[in-house]
């Protein structure tokens, strides 16, 4: 043979090789600013191959055809959003970021997100951060990418592998050849329905905003929609905490009548423990606490949990409506399999008097997760990057450390919303996380008439949340019974120069401050020092208005005070020995 003729299987494959290296060189990538944007359509350019030497045989050229839809739209792919309805850290394709959030990025985690790496063509989203801008913004870009690889696949010429293959209908002409090819038949159709229906309660669980189901609809509550006024048609959602208020205006001869006042409405329903179950798989709402509130606004606890109706009451003139719902707290627990646990239930009811009266209702539901597992540690033993600090509380002198089950809840700060409300996100707190530097902050309205230790001590109470922790752990690992081992938190108050007016708290800034320890080839993180500085300033007079508005802040700041490491070298070996004391006796 000489060396004019090559084998088929290689021309084939220079020839694909030739068509993607034509398209490399000829097919410039595509770019497309912003987020919402289209792609327009790139062209694809065939090169013309050398003439072919005589005798040697065509090599088969594919003909046009479909190319293969990608599965996953790369444009809507984000790998690095974890966390539901909040912005993660340095993942520029979150859509929950905002640009405030992108001015705290130093780079994008998954900067680049691609297609299926078996087609020739390959679809790309890129992103980057154009920290120019002010504020900051991402920059998003859609391109073609061509894959260098020769096994590739660039043109589906088989149409038939595009589809299902439409299965043969069973009739009188062709049983008996699909009998000969089938293995028969094993089941029987209730048996068949009978394990379909075993596999519901083992599959089915609640997702993250998938709505609470009870025996006959939705868990439901009060909340405003267009207006501050209420409606009564607001699904709790699966995980997702809310604190909302709303007014309605009620008539007190009617006040019996409205479902929404009672305390019934919020205590009757019975929720699935998982939806689509009502079977054995219901969870009544337990009555926790009750609070009655008079007309002079005291206070009264009730040790029984009975239901109580609204009555209407008569006194002289004067119309009276009592037990009245003007706030409710659900406190639901769900275990890690989706599941509901349990569910709580505290009301605070009232009494309102007057012919027509405009009726303020709070509603809050939070979520607890029940731990069946023991608490993972932050790192082993230094902490590590991204996980949550382990602190705790010490209740009296000579006893261990004691940390609340929730590993996301023992340092938290202030969580900021689009709402910038304190009030309305009273209680929902984001975990410090070792080695992140965070800021965040609300807005507090606060009524003209109230006193400046009210206004302390509400405020002192939304800055530190539900139990400021006084220690914290030193290691990821370290032991709550090692109390000695544990840093304590500096708490430091600092006001302004004003003595006579008086000092509001205005912000919480907490340093950590951390050194490297152990060897210089695998160094572990230690907490060396925690201090916790309320940053106070002189009250907010108003000349107009019934209410004043305090902007509220906190912050973390992580500082490396680990101290440089120097070489050192071994010190010489003396010799030190003492002679006896009549060494030179008779001399001496």
């Amino acid at each position: 043979m000489g060396p004019q003729r090559l084998p088929p299987l290689l021309l084939m494959l220079l020839d694909c090789w030739a068509s993607v290296s034509a398209q490399s060189r000829a097919a410039p990538p595509v770019t497309t600013e912003g987020l919402n944007s289209t792609q327009a359509a790139g062209t694809t350019l065939r090169p013309a191959l050398s003439p072919r030497p005589s005798g040697t045989p065509k090599a088969p050229v594919p003909s046009t055809g479909p190319r293969p839809t990608p599965v996953t739209d790369v444009a809507a792919l984000c790998v690095c959003d974890l966390a539901p309805a909040q912005c993660d850290v340095n993942c520029c394709c979150d859509p929950d970021c905002s640009s405030m959030d992108f001015s705290v990025f130093s780079a994008c985690s998954v900067p680049i997100v691609t297609g299926d790496s078996h087609f020739c063509s390959q679809k790309a989203a890129i992103y980057s951060l154009n920290f120019t801008a002010n504020p900051p913004q991402r920059v998003f870009k859609l391109v073609d990418r061509i894959n260098p690889s020769i096994f590739c696949i660039h043109i589906t010429n088989y149409k038939p592998a595009l589809f299902f293959i439409n299965p043969e209908v069973p009739d009188e002409n062709n049983f008996d050849k699909l009998m000969k090819t089938s293995d028969g038949f094993s089941l029987k159709e209730s048996e068949i329905s009978f394990e379909t229906q075993s596999d519901i309660p083992a599959t089915a669980k609640y997702k993250y905003g998938a709505r609470l189901q009870t025996s006959d609809s939705f868990l439901r509550f009060p909340s405003p929609l267009m207006s501050s006024l209420c409606t009564d048609d607001n699904p709790a959602a699966f995980l997702v905490n809310q604190a909302v208020k709303c007014t309605r205006r009620i008539n007190l001869e009617q006040c019996e009548e409205i479902e929404a006042l009672g305390m019934a409405y919020y205590s009757s329903p019975k929720i699935l423990r998982v939806p689509g179950l009502r079977t054995k798989a219901e969870i009544p709402i337990t009555v926790q606490s009750i609070l009655i509130q008079s007309l002079n606004k005291t206070l009264t606890r009730l040790e029984d949990s009975v239901v109580l109706n609204q009555t209407l009451v008569e006194a002289g003139d004067v119309k009276i409506c009592t037990n009245v719902v003007l706030e409710v707290k659900y406190s639901l627990t769900y275990t890690e399999a989706g599941e509901i646990a349990q569910a709580g239930l505290a009301l605070l009811l009232g009494t309102v008097s007057g012919p027509v009266v405009p009726l303020e209702q709070k509603f809050e539901i939070h979520f607890i997760q029940q731990n069946t597992k023991p608490i993972p540690l932050s790192g082993n033993p230094g902490y590590v990057v991204g996980l949550p600090l382990a602190a705790g509380f010490q209740p009296q002198k000579g006893s261990g450390i004691i940390q609340t089950m929730n590993r996301f809840g023992q340092l938290t700060i202030l969580r900021s919303t689009a709402e910038q409300d304190c009030l309305a996100v009273e209680g929902i707190r984001t975990p410090v996380l070792f080695g992140y530097d965070m800021q965040s902050g609300c807005k507090l309205r606060l009524p003209k008439a109230i006193t400046c230790q009210l206004a302390v001590q509400k405020v002192k109470n939304l800055l530190k949340g539900q139990g400021f922790p006084d220690y914290v752990a030193p290691f990821g690992n370290s032991q709550a019974q090692d109390v000695l081992d544990w840093v304590p938190v500096r708490f430091i108050t600092q006001a302004s120069h004003m003595k006579d007016s008086c000092q509001l708290p205005m912000a919480l800034v907490i340093e950590v401050k951390w050194t490297k320890y152990g060897s210089l080839l695998n160094p572990q993180a230690k907490i060396v020092n925690v201090t916790a500085s309320l940053l106070s300033s002189s009250f907010p007079e108003t000349n107009s208005g019934n209410e004043r508005t305090v902007l509220l802040s906190t912050a973390v700041a992580f500082v490396d005070a680990s101290a440089p490491a120097e070489a050192g070298f071994r010190a010489r070996p003396t010799i030190n020995a003492r002679l006896p004391f009549n060494f030179f006796f008779p001399f001496v």
